[in-house]
């Protein structure tokens, strides 16, 4: 039997996130096959399938790595409707596509805790905030708090 090792980028989004925002997506596209994920969708991306190569559909789910966020912000963007779990300590261009953007922003808790892989808490050393595209999903968003349009 084969073990399937998880790299250091896995980190899983709460499921209070969810409960709170009360969607349901169409595709996950930066998923795992990890059993601690528990993004409420219909479909799902991982690794092995390299959901930047792959076509979006419907509203999306996006916890991108962390290690390479800009391809996915832009694929996103372009996309323009789902919401996105991303960093807020970073310099890269990405954060002001975002900012010069349509989409809507809500800071989550600091230092917010996520579930590694081996199911151990990871607490960011940085904020992270979720972003929304399209009407329904910014409206969502406002369940998690303030949100910046």
């Amino acid at each position: 039997m084969t073990e399937i090792t998880y790299g250091k980028d896995e980190c899983y989004t709460p499921k209070w996130v969810f409960d709170t925002l009360g969607l349901e997506f169409d595709l996950d596209v930066a998923s795992s096959h990890h059993p601690l994920v528990i993004v409420p969708t219909k479909n799902k991306y991982t690794i092995d399938d390299n959901g930047l190569e792959k076509p979006w559909f419907g509203r999306i789910w996006m916890n991108p790595p962390f290690s390479k966020v800009t391809p996915w912000i832009d694929k996103w963007l372009d996309h323009a409707n789902g919401l996105c779990l991303v960093p807020l300590s970073s310099n890269g261009r990405w954060v002001n596509k975002l900012w010069d953007s349509d989409a809507a922003c809500c800071y989550l808790p600091p230092n917010m805790a996520f579930q590694g892989a081996s199911g151990h808490i990871v607490k960011m050393r940085w904020r992270t905030a979720v972003w929304a595209i399209g009407n329904d999903n910014i409206e969502a968003l406002r369940k998690l708090g303030r949100v910046k349009q």
